[in-house]
């Protein structure tokens, strides 16, 4: 099954970018020659440093060789996405085009129209005949002569001029050119060369618009993950949550993904954005790091400088057990995080859950919900930290007001967010089950490419409402 998988989706890249080529490259030319090589060397070499960085990644390559495939590999894979899809929306606008590109043709072709030829008018006609028809004006000077009056006695007759020896130039043609023959017409530049035919140029056209969308979105997307996330405020009412409580913030990240491509500079960002907020509690909900603590710890560093009230709290997501899930947790914990692992402590008004991500199971490290949550007093709001939002089901048959979760990233690519939806119950946002509530936090960084489109990174303050105030 997994080998019938694998090369159903070998087809189906293959496929996609054989059509990228052809559309960017063979339609866009007259024949082949160094643009479509060219083309072949982009699109093959990019998905060689696509498919080397996500392998450099997950095997733990030297860290130097997976920044090196990093960028240029994560990139290309969000290129050609957009690449791909514009394309795609560009065989709507081709024949929309090529129909325009007709009319305006067909418009500018100056009119047919037929050359009269003077009748002839016999040489004894009147004279005011002879001048309506231009007998006269056609006829030789010697005719002319006879069918007129003699000359006087006192002019002198020139001799003829003799026959020159050259041919006499012909004269333009009035006839039609001849049909084109079917198919593309080709019209000519001014300077009497030919031009690209209407369908080379319609090619040209949507491919270039077509690469410079993909070009845009992408370059606008990277931009959004690098300059940081963006502060959500969202308000949370929880019934059992003393009036005391009224206002607690706590500030929720998730998916921060430092890698060879997001590194200490990037969590800096995120560590002065959540300090800003001036929060009471911080809540890391998983997905930290995509890279050993070898590798990542230098970058992970600014963590240490995370201010809160009541201190900052940190639960697993399914990428620290692609890293090294146990070193990770000793780390977050050096750095002055809490790490729950299906544990629970208790706040002055509620308390405060964490469990393991569901990729913890394949290590005898999964979630427990009975330990983190079996023996608590029911009478008090609880606050579950779960990765995933999958296990929101747990949380409501454990009576949980409110699970805090990421790991969707709201899709990161448009429109990856209708996979995300199949997925998971809920792709981001608040939504309620039951009596327990979930709020899903798009992410702070991002995975893979670090772009994304229509689903921007933030970094949320959940403000809990007392109904009791």
């Amino acid at each position: 099954m997994i080998i019938v998988f694998a090369l159903l989706a070998l087809t189906v890249l293959v496929t996609a970018n054989w059509y990228l080529w052809r559309r960017l490259f063979r339609d866009t030319t007259a024949g082949p020659g160094r643009t479509r090589r060219v083309g072949a060397a982009v699109i093959g070499g990019g998905w060689v440093l696509a498919i080397g960085a996500l392998v450099a990644e997950r095997t733990g390559a030297p860290f130097w060789l997976q920044r090196v495939l990093a960028w240029p590999g994560f990139l290309w894979l969000a290129l050609s996405i957009y690449l791909l899809l514009a394309v795609v929306a560009g065989e709507v606008v081709r024949p929309l085009l090529g129909r325009l590109l007709e009319r305006r043709d067909r418009r500018r072709e100056p009119p047919l129209t037929a050359v009269p030829h003077p009748e002839r008018v016999p040489a004894g006609a009147p004279a005011q005949e002879r001048q309506e028809t231009g007998g006269d004006a056609l006829r030789p000077p010697q005719e002319t002569r006879k069918a007129g009056a003699a000359p006087s006695d006192d002019a002198t007759t020139a001799p003829a001029p003799a026959p020159s020896s050259a041919a006499p130039a012909p004269a333009p043609s009035s006839a039609a050119p001849a049909p084109a023959p079917p198919g593309d017409p080709v019209s000519t530049t001014p300077a009497g060369g030919p031009a690209p035919s209407r369908r080379l140029f319609v090619s040209r056209v949507v491919a270039g618009a077509a690469a410079a969308a993909a070009v845009g979105t992408v370059g606008y997307g990277t931009y959004g993950v690098l300059r940081g996330p963006r502060v959500k405020r969202v308000t949370v009412p929880l019934a059992k949550l003393p009036r005391a409580a009224q206002g607690y913030r706590i500030a929720v990240v998730s998916d921060i993904h430092l890698s060879p491509v997001l590194g200490r500079g990037f969590a800096q960002k995120v560590v002065d954005t959540i300090n800003s907020t001036q929060p009471d509690l911080i809540a890391v909900v998983g997905d930290l790091v995509d890279g050993s603590v070898k590798d990542l710890g230098p970058a992970a560093a600014p963590l240490a400088q995370l201010r809160a009230r009541h201190g900052s709290y940190f639960v697993t997501g399914n990428h620290e057990y692609f890293s090294g899930a146990e070193q990770w947790v000793e780390e977050v914990r050096r750095l002055g995080l809490r790490p729950l692992e299906n544990d629970r402590t208790e706040l002055p008004w509620f308390d405060l859950a964490g469990v393991n991500d569901i990729a913890g199971e394949s290590e005898g490290q999964g979630p427990d919900f009975a330990r983190a949550l079996g023996d608590r007093d029911t009478a008090r709001a609880c606050v579950l930290l779960a990765h995933q939002p999958v296990q929101i089901h747990d949380a409501v048959d454990h009576g949980v007001d409110l699970q805090l979760s990421g790991h969707t990233h709201g899709g990161q690519l448009w429109p990856g967010n209708l996979v995300a939806e199949a997925a998971n119950p809920t792709v981001a946002g608040l939504e309620r089950y039951g009596d327990t509530q979930l709020y899903v936090s798009r992410g702070a960084g991002a995975w893979g490419p670090p772009t994304r489109v229509g689903a921007p990174s933030d970094i949320t303050v959940i403000e809990l409402a007392s109904k009791q105030a």
